[in-house]
Formats: C-alpha cells, structure tokens, sequence
C-alpha cells in the first residue's frame, strides 16, 4: 500500500480477489459481482483492501449507502493493482484509497478512459521506517539511517540470515524497502511478516517484551497510539527521486489518498456515486473506527454504526 510515484514492487495477485458479502466468497478473477455496474440495479460493489484503516472506509461507506440511501452493498477484498483493473472491468464500482499508482492512473483514467477520478479521501498517508519509541530512547542516534549498521545486530532474528530485520507486512503492498537496503548499503534483510495482521501480532509481541524492531510503518494507523514508534530518517524525499525503482535511495512522500470510481458508474451512479464523490473525513475519524474494528473486534458494520451515530455533523453533508 501507499503512495509513490513509482517503484510499484506490489504483486498483482491476480486470484486474490473475493466477494466478500452478499453471495459469500467467490472467486472474482473470472467472474463479476452480479450487482456490479447492472443497469438499474440500486446496487454498489466496493473495492477493500486488506489494511484496516481501508476496512474502515469501507464499512462507513457501505453503512450509509445501505441505511441511509436504501443501497445494496457488495464488497470485493482486492489487492491494489489488481483492484485497478476491477475497477476498469465495472467488476468493482468505487476504489476508496488509493495511495498511488501512476502507471494504472494513465492506462485507465488518462488513456482508456474507464475510471475516474473521485476526489481526495481527506487521508494523507505516509510510510516510512519505525522503531518502538522506548528503543529510539535507549539509543536517540538509531533514528538516523547512518547510524542503523552499528544497530544491526539488535535487529537480528532467525529469519534474517545473519543481518538485521527490517519487517515488511504482505508482499502485495508496494514497497522500495529492498531497493533502499540495497542503495543504501545497509546490513539487513527484508522480511515480510505476510500480512498487516501478521505484522501487527510482530509488532505487540516485540512491545511487550521490550525488544527491539525495525519495520516498515504507515499512517494512519491506529496501532501507534497502542505502541508509540519513532520514524527513522532516511535521505530526504524529493520529487523524482523515486522514478527509478533500482535506484531509490530516498524516504517515502507524504500522499494525499485518492478515491477513483468506473466511469459508468460515475456517470450513471445516481446517488451512490455522488455519494462515494463527497465522501471524505480526517485521519482521526478513520483510526477511530480502525481502532474498534483491529483493536476492540468489532465487526466492521457495528463500528461504522457507533461511528455513524456519533459523528452526524460529519457524514449529512455526504448525503446532501
């Protein structure tokens, strides 16, 4: 996940997508939401992804369409790329973040003219490297790149070979971590835990007993406020510096997360499309209703309910 300009190492899984509701799980490779994009059909079909803050667009989203302007709503977990071309097909209605892919912007917005372009999510996300913030106190120059060859050994697990561990989450999220590790000269070794979940079950362990950790991090994300991390600064990002995947040496962008919706639908939508168009809230609505789905377990529509129901001020203006 998340933006940059290039360097798209994510892997289209093609297979990975999964009607999630409405008729169960099915494979989507080869097949459409029946209620996708159907002529006079009161129906949406989503785009999730499998990050939670993504989840909990998602589940607003879908509670309001359902119990607010009397929509079906089915969701298809997709991974990003793939998800583009989902979206293209009309297998899919709406992408509610997207952190950023140029060459899937041009083919299909620019060229064939098969999404558009739905407006920010008011989310600016970012990733980057992470300490826990108790390391980066026993040891304040750790969160300078310069300085994590003298650290590697503390990073050091039986997957690493040898180097320190610098964890990943799911290998479908765009990452230059390898590249960076590479150019950088640095002596670790990118592991991918397999999954934000994954990832995140790593992480509190690590926290819970005081170890020390080097990962690849973003925000939003509810889980700093469980387990306080300190970004490690690596060379300055500037424009372009990401054009050349082999060659990144550079820190990841701050990205506004956009919103892109099937042409059709965009067009043809009705209320639903100019619905999911308004749709926009902060970070801390979004990690609010992150938190109570990955942290409190409840379900994605019982924490868009209680979300719902206390933050009117916030989604009328979507329906207007």
């Amino acid at each position: 996940m998340r933006r940059r300009t290039t360097a798209l190492t994510a892997t289209a899984v093609v297979g990975s997508l999964a009607l999630l509701t409405g008729c169960g799980a099915a494979d989507m490779t080869k097949q459409a939401s029946p209620f996708a994009n159907a002529q006079g059909a009161k129906s949406v079909t989503l785009s999730v992804q499998s990050w939670v803050g993504a989840q909990s667009n998602v589940a607003v989203a879908q509670y309001l369409l359902e119990h607010k302007l009397g929509y079906r709503v089915d969701t298809v977990q997709v991974d990003e790329v793939p998800a583009w071309d989902a979206l293209s097909q009309g297998r899919v209605d709406a992408i509610l973040e997207d952190w950023g892919h140029p060459d899937q912007e041009k083919r299909y917005v620019e060229d064939k003219k098969t999404i558009a372009r739905a407006g920010d999510l008011g989310v600016t996300g970012h990733i980057g490297w992470f300490v826990p913030t108790y390391l980066a106190k026993q040891h304040p120059d750790i969160t300078d790149w310069k300085n994590l060859n003298k650290y590697a050994s503390l990073f050091r697990t039986a997957e690493s070979g040898g180097k320190g561990q610098l964890m990943d989450g799911s290998p479908s999220y765009v990452t230059n971590d390898k590249a960076l590790v590479n150019n950088l000269k640095l002596d670790y070794q990118v592991v991918f835990a397999g999954s934000e979940a994954a990832q995140i079950t790593q992480m509190r362990q690590f926290a819970k007993e005081k170890k020390p950790f080097l990962t690849y991090w973003y925000s939003p994300q509810w889980l700093f406020k469980k387990v306080p991390m300190t970004e490690v600064k690596l060379p300055p990002y500037k424009e372009g510096c990401d054009a050349d995947a082999a060659k990144i040496a550079c820190a990841y962008p701050h990205t506004p997360l956009q919103k892109y919706l099937n042409a059709d639908f965009a067009k043809s939508g009705g209320r639903a499309a100019a619905f999911l168009k308004k749709f926009t809230w902060t970070t801390e609505d979004q990690n609010e209703v992150s938190l109570m789905i990955a942290d409190q377990k409840l379900s994605p529509e019982d924490a868009a309910k209680k979300w719902v129901d206390s933050h009117p001020g916030v989604w009328r203006k979507w329906l207007s």
